[in-house]
């Protein structure tokens, strides 16, 4: 019996079991640290190449370019090499090129630091969470919401430390160094803790088996043909990873705008969001472990919709807050499930599956902000949220696809519990 599948038998997890968690832990943390870094600094680095929002905007598609190719080639490279190299070549990369965008003295020279910032980071994303599948699969119940809720205490972090090192008046330059060369002593040190790749279970005897009696090897994974429940995970990732991008970039506006609050009262909307998700995922596990995936997406996502819709008909600011609220705590458990549910369709791919999930819902936080604006043409900003908050509605009725085929070797799913 492997180390990662110990735990399934109803024993307690190795000692090598959690130590890879921890470790995954920290590479969540990590990744949301070094991106968060890059985001504090974002206002000095545009004055620094002296280019206006707009442009700052178009140069943006670089980073979310490099992180969508990043995903699909090392999705495949965690298949054959393993998940914890890829993390060992992903953390490395990506926290050695946050440095770039402090060095760019040019737009096109920014736009080559963020095409690499964002490969590296895509890299990260989709082999520690291919990791996170792998660790999941070998608790025997589900982990991968705290994961997650780790990678937003790093934004946190990187919040906390980028403020005080600007209040000191260091230049992005030393501080981004200081980042990367933290970042990659950190991944070198957390890399050996992780799991090592899984074993490939027994191929099939009888109508798979040779003439000679010697079993067929089963299909490389890249030659897989991916299964259409991975392309129905990922367009759910779209749908509900766009809603997300809503809150990040108009729940704000919506605020200001909409309702004539405050900018310090505003803000205070994007602050319930990213509060309600972080410690939403804190708790989702245990939801999950209770209740089931099924139950998580299907409640959650149907709570974000009723917060959405409460934020967007509200007349007053203190019921557009709880509102923007809601939608946090409803999404927060929903992104986690999918990775989970696509890393065990076909364990023999999950890296390659993690990647079509996880690239389907980065496009759609990306498309969020392009989405509304054009809408906000045709309907007030306010109506303009409804078709988030269609989506929520559509992943409530879609939420069936979480169930795990007969043939995926998964995590037990839990049985909703009775009323």
């Amino acid at each position: 019996m492997s180390e990662s599948t110990a735990s399934t038998t109803g024993s307690p997890p190795s000692r090598r079991l959690r130590t890879a968690r921890a470790c995954t832990f920290v590479a969540f943390a990590l990744n949301g640290f070094v991106m968060g870094m890059w985001i504090v600094h974002i206002p000095a680095i545009e004055h620094r190449v002296g280019i206006t929002h707009a442009v700052l905007g178009w140069l943006l598609l670089f980073l979310g370019g490099g992180a969508f190719a990043g995903m699909q080639i090392c999705g495949a490279l965690a298949d054959r090499f393993g998940s914890r190299a890829i993390v060992l070549a992903g953390g490395t990369l990506c926290s050695a090129t946050v440095l770039l965008p402090g060095l760019a003295g040019s737009p096109w020279a920014l736009a080559a630091a963020l095409l690499a910032l964002g490969f590296g980071n895509g890299c990260l994303d989709v082999s520690m969470n291919t990791q996170a599948v792998q660790v999941e699969r070998g608790y025997g119940r589900p982990v991968m919401s705290a994961f997650h809720a780790v990678f937003s205490v790093g934004g946190v972090i990187a919040a906390l430390i980028g403020a005080r090192t600007i209040s000191w008046d260091w230049q992005p330059s030393l501080t981004l160094a200081v980042v990367a060369v933290a970042g990659v002593l950190i991944t070198l040190a957390l890399v050996p803790g992780m799991l090592p790749p899984e074993r490939p279970a027994p191929a099939p005897t009888g109508p798979n088996a040779t003439r000679s009696g010697t079993p067929e090897p089963p299909a490389p994974a890249a030659r897989r043909r991916t299964p259409s429940q991975v392309w129905a995970l990922g367009v759910l990732a779209f749908m509900l990873m766009l809603c997300e991008g809503v809150a990040n970039d108009w729940s704000v506006l919506h605020l200001k705008d909409v309702l004539d609050a405050s900018a310090a009262t505003a803000a205070l909307a994007y602050g319930g969001f990213s509060t309600a998700m972080t410690v939403g995922r804190f708790v989702t596990d245990r939801v999950v472990a209770r209740f089931g995936r099924v139950f998580v997406v299907r409640y959650g996502a149907g709570l974000a919709a009723l917060g959405l819709a409460l934020a967007s008909l509200s007349p007053w600011v203190p019921l557009a807050l709880l509102g923007w609220t809601l939608f946090g705590i409803g999404l927060s458990g929903c992104i986690p499930q999918f990775f989970t549910a696509a890393g065990n369709v076909d364990p023999a791919s999950s890296g390659a599956n993690v990647s079509r999930v996880a690239g389907m819902g980065y496009v759609g936080m990306l498309a969020g902000p392009a989405v509304i604006g054009p809408l906000t043409h045709l309907v007030p900003l306010n109506l303009a949220f409804f078709l988030p908050v269609a989506f929520c509605v559509a992943a409530v009725f879609s939420a069936g696809i979480l169930r795990p085929a007969r043939t995926a070797a998964t995590a037990p799913e839990p049985e909703p519990a009775e009323a």
